[in-house]
């Protein structure tokens, strides 16, 4: 009699398990069934485009205009950078080293490689997006990382690959994406890169380099980036070949550097101030995620920071400057606003495609207000005494340098004296890890194109060579470091791309860039008290000289004039290819106060 109630408690339990699953089959048939039902949806409203509409989508102009709205330049596609290439005709070599870099499984997969996508989805780095994947961002014009983007383009790349051959899909695939220097297609870059037609000709070699210029093309071209970048990329390609068994031996493969051809031998449209230009924009658009493919599919137009007056006075002022000097000569002028980073004036030089504006070169003594300011914020002031020795020996380096400070020596008299020891003196004080991070702080990138800044070969140690500016820096750099001065501490990222926008003029992204205090505004404050000068037309501003010495002599290789106002800081820069001695037509020593101190002076007056 009294085992009932437990009996109808045993049921009760029953039911409410029954209910528990029932209900959990419900949620996941729900799950599973809505996205299923969507994708079905999808799969039969969703279209893909045909490549030969595609490829007459991209003869569009893109635009690049000035602050004030008027233009700047075009990028206008050649003719021949979108020629056509059947499958048949695309060499075995190239296909392989596409696959084996791009999309390894793509042979074997359904559109898309799920593991590719996890890791993708795990761990936010790449790999998510195979070949087929690709064609239909491309093709679509839509590279947003959204949910419903990503949905549509497994939906199309499932169904594009049951309706195509995998042959016909990677014929589509490599005739619309880009290469780099403004081509699309295998044919077009070919002829871009190494002067001939593509053929069975090619090598592993170049067919290796080849694949590597998709992941990023305004990026890994040696013009652009320099040769040891571009080999770094070539060589993640190689490995790639041999370690998915394309290739058994890449002994005989080699960077092809010495065969690439400058982009004004096989292709003429810009010149070579104008061609720095749309390379370090386009630069800049791809880590905002705007392709060059991107932009011109889209019709857009891209507004940079350039001032038109600015620009045209930098080109004056070097151009004016340097004429009748030697030929050898070379310069670079970048000029910032202090207030929001924006590039006003950029001049890379003229005389081929080596931008010396984004080339590093040894800053000399021009980095010592970085050393000043690292001996503000630890404590010391412009009026302490510091010792000015003839010789003296830091982290295994013997310096002897000329006295110049005058006695007695302060921080102040130092800066203003053009002399070197008493720096290696604040520094041996401070440690150069305070010197590193006071140059950090000012605006100095932790690296450029994957290279440390600032550091030894080994990319970790800090040698004695900050003590005396020998680290190389780019002009770029430097003006927006020193722009953090000109702002009182504050810091904005230097660039060149204000906003772009579309056919309608409806702004589709716009540079995001809101100052942050990096330096503290006395320290600021202080280094711009000691650069104190005055400009030709009365103006208050501050001005750096300085020179980096050439080998174990006292003839400059490299000569500097940065300064500013709080409007405008500008960089000036003088050197050549082979870090030859500078001598003027004359014969005469170059200095920082010299040359470049006159084509600051003669820029800054035209503000």
């Amino acid at each position: 009699m009294e085992s009932a109630p437990e009996s109808d408690q045993s049921a009760g339990v029953r039911r409410q398990w029954r209910r528990i699953r029932k209900g959990a089959y419900y949620l996941t048939g729900f799950a599973v069934g809505v996205p299923l039902i969507a994708f079905w949806i999808a799969y039969l409203l969703l279209d893909v485009r045909s490549p030969q509409d595609v490829l007459a989508s991209l003869g569009k102009t893109v635009t690049l205009k000035y602050s004030d709205g008027s233009e700047l330049l075009r990028i206008v596609p050649p003719g021949g950078d979108r020629r056509f290439v059947p499958f048949d005709q695309i060499p075995q070599k190239l296909r392989d080293a596409i696959v084996a870099t791009e999309d390894p499984t793509f042979w074997a997969n359904s559109g898309f490689d799920p593991t590719g996508i996890g890791r993708a989805f795990l761990t936010g780095v790449g790999g998510g997006s195979g070949i087929t994947q690709q064609y239909i961002k491309k093709s679509t014009g839509d590279e947003d990382s959204t949910l419903s983007r990503k949905m549509q383009e497994l939906v199309l790349a499932t169904k594009i690959t049951q309706q195509q051959s995998k042959e016909q899909i990677f014929e589509s695939y490599v005739n619309i994406i880009s290469f780099g220097r403004n081509t699309f297609g295998p044919a077009a870059a070919m002829n871009a890169f190494f002067g001939r037609p593509l053929d069975n000709s090619i090598t592993w070699s170049e067919a290796a380099f080849l694949a590597g210029m998709i992941q990023s093309p305004s990026v890994h071209d040696p013009a652009v980036s320099g040769d040891e970048h571009a080999a770094k990329r070539w060589r993640y390609v190689r490995d790639k070949l041999v370690e998915r068994g394309y290739v058994k031996n890449a002994d005989g493969m080699a960077y092809p550097g010495a065969e690439i051809k400058p982009p004004a031998e096989t292709r003429v449209s810009l010149n070579y101030d104008q061609y720095h230009l749309k390379q370090r924009v386009l630069a800049e658009l791809e880590t905002a995620g705007f392709s060059i493919s991107r932009l011109q599919q889209g019709n857009l137009t891209v507004q940079t920071t350039l001032d038109p007056g600015l620009q045209n006075a930098a080109h004056a002022a070097l151009g004016d400057r340097l004429r009748g000097e030697p030929a050898e000569f070379r310069g670079a002028l970048v000029a910032v606003d202090p207030t929001n980073g924006a590039v006003r004036a950029y001049d890379g030089g003229n005389n081929g495609v080596r931008d010396y504006a984004a080339t590093g070169h040894a800053l000399g003594s021009a980095f010592y207000p970085f050393t000043a300011a690292a001996a503000l914020k630890n404590g010391m002031s412009l009026e302490e005494k510091v010792a000015a020795p003839k010789e003296i020996q830091y982290l295994g380096e013997k310096f002897d340098y000329p006295p110049k400070c005058p006695q007695p020596c302060t921080l102040r008299s130092a800066l203003t004296s053009g002399a070197d020891t008493p720096f290696i003196t604040v520094s041996k004080k401070i440690g150069v890890d305070e010197v590193s991070a006071a140059a950090r702080s000012a605006g100095i990138p932790d690296e450029v194109d994957g290279t440390p800044t600032m550091r030894e070969q080994d990319g970790a140690t800090i040698g004695s060579g900050i003590v005396v500016g020998r680290y190389p820096m780019r002009p770029l750099d430097v003006a927006g470091a020193y722009a953090t001065y000109a702002a009182n501490g504050m810091h904005a990222a230097a660039h060149l791309v204000d906003k772009v926008l579309d056919r309608s003029g409806k702004v589709v992204w716009q540079h995001e860039n809101q100052p942050v205090s990096a330096v503290p505004a006395e320290v600021a404050q202080d280094v711009t008290s000691a650069l104190r000068t005055t400009l030709p037309d009365g103006r208050a501003a501050a001005l750096r000289t300085g020179e980096f010495e050439r080998g174990n002599s006292r003839d400059n290789q490299d000569a500097w004039a940065v300064g500013y106002t709080p409007q405008l800081a500008t960089a000036v820069w003088l050197g050549s290819d082979d870090d030859r001695k500078l001598l003027d037509a004359e014969g005469k020593k170059v200095t920082g106060s010299s040359i470049p101190a006159e084509v600051w002076r003669s820029f800054m007056a035209r503000r």
